[in-house]
């Protein structure tokens, strides 16, 4: 694993996550999945789901419906499509709208969690997300009056100062001697990971971060929160959504 690879597959995604089209070969292909010697697919994982699309070959469409993660990444294809053998040559395409909607969902979840961290001093205990909407858990015992129309007035704001959103790769000390690089509750980087990928919105935000994210903070779009629920003795969970 690591923050280029995943198993034999070079991950296309981390790198440049506006890619949604390229060419790649077959290294394996079988009832499990079909693994890729490139892939812009992102596998899933952090809350962010996986990506769909397909892939093209040989005048045949194979639909990806999603991965399955082991010591290779497998994309799994759409019941009944015909799976290309090893060594065919393929071009790989990931569904734009999907991916585009999670890249502004993930981002404008980080706005929301500098956000709370830096006003409210909470950290995350969950969260989850879908295109266009998710939820994040923070450990709140208590909130504010008014409390959710001025956190999204907060989101807003910083999304609209069009901050820049830059992906880094630290050694895991480095990474780590970052003050507030981790925002969970809980650390979840494994202890044999060596390299940690960073996210930052610039200004507000630095996380340890695998996922796929926007160039800036304005292409995020509107943030509306939708409601802010009670989740036990000293957790609220805010829902928001893209509109």
């Amino acid at each position: 694993m690591g923050v280029t690879h995943h198993g034999r597959t070079e991950r296309l995604d981390l790198a440049d996550p506006t890619l949604r089209e390229w060419s790649c070969t077959v290294l394996h292909s079988d009832s499990e999945g079909i693994v890729l010697d490139r892939s812009a697919f992102y596998p899933g994982g952090g809350g962010q789901p996986p990506d769909h699309g397909v892939l093209l070959w040989q005048g045949v469409e194979t639909r990806i419906v999603g991965t399955r993660k082991g010591d290779d990444l497998y994309l799994i294809p759409a019941e009944g499509d015909p799976v290309p053998h090893a060594d065919t040559q393929v071009v790989g395409a990931i569904e734009d709208t999907r991916r585009s909607l999670l890249m502004r969902t993930h981002s404008g979840l980080h706005v929301l969690c500098g956000v709370v961290f830096r006003d409210f001093g909470a950290l995350v205990t969950g969260g989850n997300m879908e295109p266009g909407e998710a939820r994040m858990d923070f450990n709140l015992p208590e909130v504010p009056e008014g409390f959710k129309a001025k956190l999204e007035e907060l989101v807003n704001r910083e999304v609209a100062e069009d901050r820049r959103v830059v992906t880094k790769v630290l050694g895991r000390d480095e990474a780590l001697a970052l003050p507030d690089i981790i925002r969970t509750q809980s650390n979840l980087i494994p202890a044999e990971e060596t390299e940690i990928r960073i996210v930052d919105i610039v200004g507000l935000d630095v996380q340890a971060d695998g996922g796929t994210h926007v160039a800036s903070t304005a292409q995020i779009g509107k943030v509306e929160v939708v409601k802010v629920e009670s989740k036990g003795k000293a957790n609220r969970r805010v829902r928001v959504r893209l509109i």
